[in-house]
């Protein structure tokens, strides 16, 4: 009995650190890695350089270095927002491919992600990052570049944000 209870106790741990909702992190050492193909056009919408725009405040305000925005990292995000709206969920699925391209194409050594759903402004998203501990870890991590996407569900209007954080 205490050995199936044990088990039942790891088996949820592990479920549930898998699909919370705090962000993820991914590191490696890209030295023997193979790169891969680079996406150098990004169009950023203006709500997307608006949250670009308050974390780096935010950052500055803490005594942070502000972060540059690398297109590809943010043709990455705009993947997952894609993928969060065909498949209507919200997660952090995938993340170790994202990592990994990122890893990989970039030479990052650390990346890490932050989503937001259904926030009416960039605004309201990263205060609401700010507010849950794991992902405030994400906007004050050891990072120097990040991306981000937001995209709208075009039957629902609901936003879905994609931040990903990334020390190349």
């Amino acid at each position: 009995m205490k050995t199936n209870l044990l088990g039942l106790v790891l088996l949820f741990s592990v479920v549930f650190a898998m699909n919370s909702c705090s962000s993820d992190t991914s590191e490696t050492s890209s030295d023997t890695l193979t790169k891969t193909q680079v996406v150098e056009d990004y169009t950023y919408s203006v709500d997307e350089l608006e949250t670009m725009k308050l974390i780096n405040e935010y950052r500055v305000s803490i005594g942070l270095n502000a972060l540059e925005k690398i297109n590809h990292i943010s043709f990455k995000s705009e993947e997952h927002d894609n993928y969060m709206i065909v498949n209507n969920v919200v997660n952090h699925d995938d993340f170790v491919a994202r990592s990994e391209n990122i890893i990989n194409t970039l030479g990052a050594k650390t990346v890490g992600e932050n989503i937001a759903y259904n926030f009416s402004s960039p605004k309201a998203a990263v205060q609401a990052w700010l507010n849950s501990p794991t992902h405030k870890e994400n906007i004050e991590g050891d990072y120097t570049n990040f991306g981000i996407a937001i995209r709208v569900n075009p039957t629902t209007g609901k936003k879905y944000y994609t931040n990903i954080f990334a020390r190349i």
